[in-house]
Order: C-alpha cells, then sequence, then structure tokens
C-alpha cells in the first residue's frame, strides 16, 4: 500500500473531526465588526465640513499673500 492511499484511507475513515469551536457565537462577531465600522464611520463624518470652520482665517492668508492663489488657497 502506498503512503498516499494509506493518508487517504485514514481521512476517510476517521471518525473524530479536529475542528475548533468559536469563542463566541458567530453572530457576536458580526457585532463586533458592526459597531467598529459605525465607529469609523462617526469619525470620518466628525470631519466633515472642516476646511470651513476655518474661513476667516483662509481669506485672511489670501489677503496678506496675494489673491493669485485662488479661492482654494493654492491647492
Amino acid at each position: 500500500m502506498s503512503l498516499s492511499s494509506t493518508v487517504l484511507t485514514g481521512i476517510l475513515t476517521s471518525e473524530s473531526v479536529n475542528a475548533r469551536e468559536l469563542p463566541m457565537d458567530s453572530w457576536v462577531f458580526g457585532l463586533i465588526a458592526l459597531v467598529i465600522f459605525a465607529a469609523l464611520a462617526f469619525v470620518t463624518a466628525s470631519y466633515r465640513d472642516v476646511a470651513n470652520r476655518h474661513r476667516a482665517k483662509a481669506e485672511a492668508f489670501a489677503a496678506r499673500h496675494g489673491a493669485d492663489h485662488g479661492e482654494h488657497g493654492g491647492h
């Protein structure tokens, strides 16, 4: 009997499966991922419209350095 047939026979006749159990129910992993993505979405949304909070600073900079920078301050 060859090695491959011995291994194949051993796999097919084995009754116990060496599967590891998860430490939590599977839906808990989905819930953890959802909470993490929601937190990241909140952080991303908190940076919305940050540039407009400092419009007076941008206008003062443009006035000091000439109006050739345009509306976006050289970006």
